[in-house]
């Protein structure tokens, strides 16, 4: 039975929920008045607790026992519709599909979780996640700043963290036969990449400039078009100069070296001749004490993110050359290999696309500009045409 007590001339109550005994604080002075007002709201709480309706939170929202106690009810109103809450079908979900992934994308997935899926969708159960509950999460996300300059999160990082929500709601809604409230809900319009490689001038200045034990860094970037997990992560033993090719069958993602991005990214890069110039050079620096080819002078593989704060940007601001990622090298090989004229396919293999249709999807607009010829060469083509037709008819 509940009852009232005084402690340091403060009201306290003390009853039992759920098997545990419960005390709490008031801020209701020891008088006679305020017993008797106590008492009468604890006989409403007994009621309630009895008929099954009792919100410990609604009573007090300032108790730490309020989200326990909320927890506890949503677990066992969740076992009793026969489908779990969001946290435990979320759980057996990464779990079952974790083999699926290369630990790079498990973490991706795990920081998706437990960053934003979790504390919005935990304690909710499963099957009673409504479409509004989509769309209000989905908003929420717009609000979210990240980043030294607190950006707002793009639609494209938004869209990431919609995917496996979908996935989850999609598999659930498949084992508990129940319609998944994802239905009808799109991807957000994406801001498309801006691409803008570099021309043969900027290259060389840059090349020029950039401290000199980075210059056969840049050199193999912007003349291979690796990745940069894949130049971080390539070694010695991935490297034949002898052959003067590089196999790419690992990838460094957030200091972890794992599996490639996707099988056709595991292939066989053919050296230039800067690329081969560059890495003979290198393997005189590196080749025989580390593992790495590119690292720093322990043997580690280089921080991509220290690298472009410390050594990509500084070079770039001080060429006047317009701002952009250093992933922007691998443009730059896609658009010059282009505007020589190499065989498409040829090309996409050295990427590690599956096909050529990204290829001409992404960089296609960009071979005129570095030619510098727009039409013209279909142009001479026909007037070539032209004059040996005139020649033939004479």
């Amino acid at each position: 039975m509940a009852s009232v007590r005084a402690r340091n001339g403060k009201l306290v109550v003390d009853f039992q929920y759920m098997g545990q005994r419960c005390r709490e604080q008031t801020v209701l002075d020891d008088t006679p008045a305020n017993h008797r007002k106590l008492m009468h709201a604890m006989t409403k709480i007994e009621a309630e607790i009895t008929l099954g309706i009792f919100e410990y939170g609604t009573y007090f929202p300032k108790s730490k026992k309020a989200k326990q106690f909320s927890n506890i009810r949503q677990k066992v109103e969740a076992a009793k519709s026969g489908t779990p809450l969001f946290e435990d079908f979320a759980k057996t979900w990464f779990y079952e599909r974790q083999i699926e992934w290369r630990d790079s994308y498990q973490r991706k997935i795990q920081t998706m979780l437990d960053k934003y899926l979790m504390p919005f969708f935990a304690l909710k159960n499963i099957e009673q996640i409504t479409k509004p509950d989509l769309l209000e999460f989905r908003a929420s996300l717009a609000k979210v700043k990240h980043g030294t300059h607190q950006k707002s999160l793009a639609a494209s990082r938004i869209n990431q963290i919609m995917t496996p929500l979908r996935m989850i709601l999609e598999e659930a809604a498949d084992r508990y036969g129940f319609e998944t409230p994802y239905r009808g809900i799109k991807n957000l319009k994406e801001k498309r990449t801006e691409i803008v490689p570099f021309d043969l001038d900027e290259i060389y200045r840059f090349l020029a400039t950039v401290r000199p034990d980075f210059k056969n860094y840049y050199t193999v970037r912007f003349f291979t078009g690796l990745r940069t997990s894949e130049i971080d992560g390539l070694r010695w033993r991935n490297v034949d100069l002898e052959r003067q090719e590089i196999y790419i069958k690992e990838a460094l993602v957030d200091g972890k070296l794992g599996d490639t991005k996707t099988a056709d990214s595991n292939r066989t890069v053919k050296m230039s001749s800067q690329v081969y110039e560059a890495l003979q050079k290198q393997h005189v620096v590196t080749a025989g004490w580390a593992d790495y080819v590119f690292c720093d002078n322990v043997g580690k593989p280089f921080d991509y993110r220290n690298v472009n704060r410390r050594i990509w940007h500084p070079t770039l601001k001080l060429l006047q050359i317009k701002p952009r990622s250093a992933y922007q090298t691998r443009h730059t090989a896609a658009s010059l290999w282009l505007a020589s004229g190499e065989n498409p396919e040829w090309i996409a293999k050295q990427l590690g696309h599956s096909n050529t249709e990204m290829l001409f999807r992404v960089y296609s607009n960009y071979v005129p500009d570095l030619l510098r010829k727009d039409g013209t060469a279909f142009e001479a083509l026909i007037q070539r045409s032209a004059v040996e037709l005139e020649e033939y008819e004479e």
